[in-house]
This record gives C-alpha cells, structure tokens and sequence, in this order.
C-alpha cells in the first residue's frame, strides 16, 4: 500500500504541477518561410552499429534526399563538455525555447531539451537528443533521436517521435524521420532539420553503403536504463536530492500502447557522498501504462564543478540510478558502482529522492 501511495503522491504532484541556424553561409531561401540547409557533399547510407538502436539498422540515407518536415531554432542554455568518459569523449547541450517552422509543423520547442554527443577514439560520433515539442494547436509531441555518422561533419539522427493518438500529428509514429543538426557558437543556437525519408528508405539500393564501425575494448554506451538483480538490496547512503519541477506536460495515449507524461526538471540539490546542484534541463518522461515507469534523464554539477549525467528509470518501488562522468576525475567511481533509488516523496515543488550503494 505505501509503495502505491507514494506512487499516487508523484503522479498528483505532476497534475498539480499541470494545471498550476543552420550555420550563415548554408542556406537557401524557401517559400515555406523555413531556410533549408544546402545539402552537403556527403552520400551515401550510413548502417549504424549493432549496439546503437537508431530504428533503422539496415542504413540511414542522406536526410536531404527526404521531403522538409520543419525546422527548429533553439537557444543553447549550457553546453557542457563532460570529458572522457567509459565511453568515449562526452557533451551535453540542454536546450532553451525553440521555434518551430516548416511545411508540415509548426510550434515551439520546449525548453530543457538534452543533446548528448559521444566522440570515439576512431572519430565516430553517436548522438542521443531529447525534445519536447508543443504544436500549434496545443498538442505536446515527445521525440528521442539516436544519430551515428563516421564523424562530426556527417552525422543523421533518426527521430521516433510519440504524438497523441487521435490528433493530427500520428502520422509520425510510422515515418522515417531524419534530422540534421547544425550549431552556431556565435548565436548560441542550435538548428534541428527534419526530413521525412520515407520513401527514399525504401528506394535506392544502388547508393554506397558506409558501416559504422566501433573501437575495439571499449564498452557501448546503453540506450535503456539500468534493471536491477532481484537480490540486490539498498546498502549505504549515497545522496538525498531534492528535485524541482516544471508543470506537466501530457502527450497521452501514444504509440505501442504508452501513456507518455513528461516533468520537466527545472534545478535541485543534492548532498551526501556528493554535494553539489541539480542543473535544468531533463525531465522525468514517465509512461503511465500498468505499471507505471519512471525515466527521469537530467544532469548534476558537483561543488567542484564537475558534470554527472544522471539517468533514474524503472517501475515505481524498483527505480535504478546509472551515472556517467569523465574517468580521470573525483567521481569517476560513479562510473562502474551500481545504485539504487528510493520512490521519489513529494517536496515543495518538486519531489525529494535518496539514493543508495547496491548490495546483494
């Protein structure tokens, strides 16, 4: 019963909370009012690794070979240069309000969004990106990309992207989108291009065909939150943090049967083994499908100024934490540990989480 308690006080907390360029030289006028990228001199269908579940393990082709989707403009709020990590050399952006145009879609993307890039000894770029993004006509859409390219200057994010089932934006569920990001340091901006490939996918078997290829030795980075060992058991106390939160943001009934929920993590403390603050950015993207899950992605900065990648998934009363940080500094231990979390509790605006060494 308590378990189900503190689940209904989470869950209560978040509908209460809910109702509380491309780069200069590039780009071509459009008559759509979007600004389409030159395409670049790239060809070609890059086939992801094995261990890298973009969505389309058989290639990605050349996003611009597909149809315009939108365009995002977005504010880089923090970037973040991690350091190397297990799994190669990591940075984080999060993102601030964007503005969405385009052909197809039009809204605002909203803010808190995470861009994380991995950099591996061999030059190879794996991509993850977060987003939220609000539609015209209200509707919250909920967007993962997984990217891979032979390195910086090419690399294709595949986009699987939850919208309202009954709403005017389900068509999404079954395209193949591709998306092209391009900074601009200067502007502190990103540009998230998006192309519906659709039917270049399922075209050209004749164009050359460029695997991604991995290090050797060097673990994967994982795509899915850490489930614990039925025997491992809460042990010492790691931190207590308190957590800060927007108000929701319902996409509600999705694709495969989710019921996506989205609370935006706005800032927090933390303090114990570890003291330091709880940064904006992230948020808890909870599907509430029996039995509800928690993925909750965001970010820490300790007193001494390092970055933590903090991700806490898993059924309520089974909840997991994984960290990544740089491998030649102070917290490097957070790396190979394993965790545990205790159900969030609620706290003034937000919730209250303790989180502890795993035992067995």
């Amino acid at each position: 019963m308590r378990r189900h308690s503190l689940w209904a006080l989470v869950i209560l907390i978040g509908l209460a909370l809910s109702l509380g360029a491309c780069a200069a030289e590039s780009t071509d006028s459009d008559p759509t009012g979007v600004d389409e990228p030159v395409e670049p001199e790239i060809a070609g269908v890059l086939v992801p690794h094995g261990s890298w579940p973009t969505g389309m393990p058989d290639g990605i082709p050349v996003p611009e070979d597909g149809v315009l989707v939108f365009q995002a403009e977005i504010a880089v709020g923090n970037d973040l240069a991690v350091g190397s990590t297990p799994y190669g050399e990591r940075h984080v952006r999060v993102g601030g309000e964007g503005v969405v145009s385009g052909p197809r879609m039009s809204g605002i993307v909203m803010p808190g969004s995470l861009d994380f890039d991995l950099t591996l000894t061999n030059g190879v770029v794996e991509r993850q990106q977060v987003l939220v993004f609000q539609t015209d006509d209200g509707s919250f859409l909920y967007a993962r990309g997984a990217g891979t390219g032979p390195d910086a200057n090419d690399v294709r994010t595949v986009l699987n992207v939850e919208a309202p089932n009954d709403s005017a934006w389900a068509w999404m569920h079954t395209a193949d989108l591709v998306a092209r990001r391009v900074l601009d340091p200067d502007a502190g901006t990103m540009t998230l291009t998006v192309y519906d490939v659709t039917d270049v996918a399922a075209g050209d078997a004749t164009a050359a065909v460029v695997p991604i290829e991995k290090p050797v030795g060097v673990p994967y980075q994982s795509w899915d939150y850490r489930i614990a060992d039925p025997a491992e058991m809460p042990g010492d106390e790691l931190i207590v943090e308190t957590v800060t939160l927007a108000p929701s943001q319902a996409v509600g009934p999705t694709r495969d049967g989710i019921r996506r929920n989205i609370i935006p993590i706005t800032g927090g403390t933390l303090e114990g083994q570890i003291s330091g603050q709880v940064l904006f950015g992230g948020a808890d993207y909870q599907n509430l499908s029996a039995p509800p899950t928690i993925d909750a992605q965001y970010l820490w900065e300790t007193d001494d100024r390092e970055i933590i990648i903090v991700r806490n998934g898993g059924s309520f009363g089974g909840l997991v934490p994984t960290f990544e940080t740089r491998t030649d500094g102070p917290y490097a231990w957070l790396n190979t540990g394993l965790y545990l979390s205790a159900n969030p509790i609620g706290a003034p605006g937000g919730v209250g989480i303790t989180m502890y060494e795993s035992t067995r």
